[in-house]
């Protein structure tokens, strides 16, 4: 069994952001040589996410309105979570929200993905360092 692992850093310069990573994890893929397994993608901080969905502007923008009407940022002071010196507690509710990990399984070398589907790591609370787990294990 062969199995593979590194990480990918992220410093966003806004508070929330949405990035395809397919690309840096196919990289991984490639390089760790499995042809068929499974690949974990984790989001390594409690107010980021990996999610898989499509590609597309519009559902961004969707995914931002509809997380900020379920968790909405402020009035800060309406979180306990935020009572002890944080302003994050809403990036915590949203990296629920949106999940923490993906597993893709892996057939003849490749990400098996649907047709639109794309991983992507969402920030809830940037501007700070965070690092996202890629490993893969298989033949």
């Amino acid at each position: 069994m062969k199995s593979a692992t590194e990480y990918l850093w992220f410093e966003t310069r806004t508070r929330r952001s949405f990035i395809n990573i397919t690309h840096e994890v196919e990289t991984v893929l490639k390089k760790s040589e499995v042809s068929e397994g499974l690949c974990l993608v984790n989001a390594m901080h409690i107010t980021a996410s990996v999610f898989i969905n499509d590609n597309e502007s519009g559902l961004h923008d969707d995914f931002e309105k509809w997380l900020e009407e379920l968790a909405p940022h402020e009035p800060i002071a309406s979180y306990r979570h935020n009572m002890t010196g944080e302003d994050n507690a809403d990036g915590h509710l949203k990296r629920t929200i949106m999940g923490r990990e993906v597993v893709v399984a892996i057939t003849e070398g490749r990400l098996d993905l649907g047709p639109w589907e794309q991983i992507f790591y969402g920030e809830f609370d940037g501007r700070r360092r965070k690092r996202v787990l890629v490993k893969m294990i298989g033949e």
